[in-house]
């Protein structure tokens, strides 16, 4: 097996509303927003070419994140305040229970709110 390690990205959209409990913005009335979603995996290449195939880490995603939260009230579904920071931290958590084989790994994911808002979540920081 290849020692030498790769990194994937796989970018993903969805829409969600929500607001933003105890702020004093105008995010704290109900409005929505089309998040940009990527997630990078890290691993070796396998005998076939692949740190994963891409249509299994989308299939991934869109089973534990996407079907989850697009077109939804975020309010609705998550007992926290639906901010982009936390959201971020419950899809890497999500991905992070999802991707067992050892082979590879969670190494990032950008959470975009808007076309210019947007958290990063990095393996080195999740002590």
């Amino acid at each position: 097996m290849n020692k030498r390690l790769m990194s994937i990205t796989k970018v993903f959209t969805f829409d969600s509303a929500h607001h933003l409990n105890d702020y004093e913005g105008k995010c704290k009335y109900t409005h929505g927003h089309t998040y940009k979603l990527e997630v990078t995996l890290k691993g070796p290449i396998d005998k076939n070419g692949f740190v994963i195939d891409f249509h299994d880490l989308n299939r991934i995603v869109e089973d534990e994140v996407i079907s989850v939260v697009d077109h939804k009230y975020l309010n609705d579904i998550f007992d926290f305040n639906p901010t982009c920071e936390l959201l971020g931290l419950w899809i890497w958590d999500k991905m992070e229970v999802s991707l067992k084989r050892k082979e590879y790994f969670l190494e990032k994911v950008v959470l975009w709110e808007t076309p210019t808002s947007f958290i990063t979540i990095d393996r080195k920081d999740m002590v």
